[in-house]
Parts: C-alpha cells; structure tokens; sequence
C-alpha cells in the first residue's frame, strides 16, 4: 500500500491537495483522527486497497502526538508513506481567514481585538504541529495558486518512495523566501541578464540566457559552491533518515539566474540522486 499523509496550517490548502490525490486516484479520507489511523489502514489493507490518502489537522490537536510512532510503525510493516506539510505565513493566513471569515479551529476567545486572537491561534498551531512538520516534506502555499499546489503535489507523489530526493527550487528574493526551504542561496550578486536588452524576456531556460550565465567565470564559481555544499552533507541526511531536501535558490526577480542554476543543479545531481525541480515564479504564469 502507498499511503499519503496531507498535514499542514489551517488554511493552508489541504483540501485542494486532497483533491488532487483523489484525481489521482487515491481513496482519500479528510480529518481522520489519528486514533483511528491503525485501523483505518488495516481495513483498506484487508479490502486490497493500494493508495490512500489521509488528512490530519489541528481539530484532533490531543492526539497528534501520537502521529510520529504511528507513522514509524506502519512504516516497518512495508507501508510506503509520503508525508506533505502544507505551511504559508501568518499573514496570508490572516488574509485568507479573513477574506473566508471562517473562525480558526483553535479561535476559543472572544477578544475585541480579534486579528490578534486570530495571529496567537495560528502560533499555537504552528507549536503543536511542529513535531509533524519536522517529519514531512514542506510546501509553502503563501504566494502559489492552487493549480501549481495541486501539480506540486501529483509530481511529489511520482518519486519512489524510500530515497532521499532532492527538491532544487527557484524563487524570487522581492516575492519572499519560501517557507519549505531546507537550505537558501542568495545569488543575487551574479551579472543579472535582465539588463540585456536581448536576454530580459528570456528565462534561465533559454540557451541565450544560459550562454550569456555559463560565460561569466562567477557563475561557475557559485554553481561549485553550491554542488560542493549539497555533496558534503547529503551522506549525513540520508543517515537521518531525511527522505526530502529543499536547496531553494532566489535572485532578484525569480527568471533568469535562479532558475538557470536550478536547471543546471537538476541535471548535475540526476544522474545519481533522485531529484525534483520547481520554479515558484516561472510556475505562476504557466
């Protein structure tokens, strides 16, 4: 059996994962409770199901505790688990509960200053989902649409489970720097095509754009660096049983240099190591 663990911040977009999944082809179940989670496997395993998909959320806040052994159980009975943590930041929580006016599950008070009631709820949530997010692959949902969640979400489940893979992910620093991020490299400091009247429109796909990069001996340098980095720690992350590394890498606005050195890191670590690649800004406007 495969099964899918959908976790993450109210709010944060879970059930549109859970649809995907389900478009997928996965029986999903939304809010199961994890006492009921042993038990729920066992039935679906007796009825010859192979890929579930479960949600989790902050309404069962006095079992998730439970969630960490549970996993690393099923987990020795040859169940092949993916587990994704859905996260944004606080202010686009705040936006998002307020464009809804939904009240957050753990809103008890009645406040008069409900913003702030609203900003310790979501603190709250972040502590008491902190063990699960440390165990989960992390997607931060702040600034994507919907529809590159869901394309996030049916590519991260295409890996084979059980190796380390590599997430190379470009960004733009003017945009924020993403939340799912392992490890982040600035390289905002390398010649920037966007001031080439021929390359602006292009992107770090673009052979032009690529030529122009690969010229400048800086580039090479910082492409080295990064390789040198990742290459030195990846034996130490396999040993802690890490089954996804995020490398995000911005510059100014998320076109040409990030997404170049993401193209060019995918292909260098693919040929030995299971690898994904997203482009946050470029994705946008597909």
């Amino acid at each position: 059996m495969e099964m899918v663990l959908i976790t993450g911040m109210s709010g944060s977009g879970k059930s549109v994962a859970l649809h995907a999944l389900e478009d997928a082809g996965y029986y999903c179940v939304d809010n199961l409770p994890p006492e009921l989670l042993d038990s729920f496997v066992a039935l679906e395993l007796k009825h010859g199901a192979s890929r579930v998909a479960i949600a989790m959320d902050v309404r069962s806040a006095s079992s998730l505790p439970l969630v960490p052994e549970q996993l690393r159980a099923l987990r020795g009975q040859g169940i092949a688990i993916k587990s994704i943590f859905l996260d944004a930041s606080t202010d686009t929580l705040v936006r998002r509960y307020s464009e809804t006016r939904r009240m957050h599950p753990l809103s008890r008070t009645k406040a008069s200053d409900q913003h702030r009631a609203l900003v310790d709820a979501i603190e709250l949530e972040r502590e008491l989902l902190a063990d699960i997010r440390e165990q989960a692959l992390v997607l931060d949902t702040s600034i994507i649409r919907s529809s590159q969640l869901q394309a996030y979400v049916k590519t991260l489940i295409s890996a084979p489970a059980g190796r380390l893979t590599l997430v190379f992910e470009s960004f733009a620093f003017k945009r924020g720097v993403p939340l799912d991020a392992d490890y982040v490299f600035d390289v905002r400091m390398l010649p920037n095509p966007h001031y080439e009247a021929a390359l602006r429109d292009l992107t770090g796909r673009d052979p032009p754009v690529a030529h122009y990069l690969a010229s400048h001996p800086e580039v090479a340098d910082m492409f080295g660096s990064i390789e040198k980095f990742i290459n030195q720690w990846l034996a130490a992350l396999v040993r802690d049983h890490r089954s996804y590394v995020t490398v995000a890498i911005g510059c100014t606005g998320g076109q040409h240099r990030s997404v170049y050195l993401v193209e060019a890191l995918t292909l260098a670590f693919g040929a030995r190591w299971q690898t994904l690649k997203r482009h946050r800004e470029l994705d946008a406007l597909a």
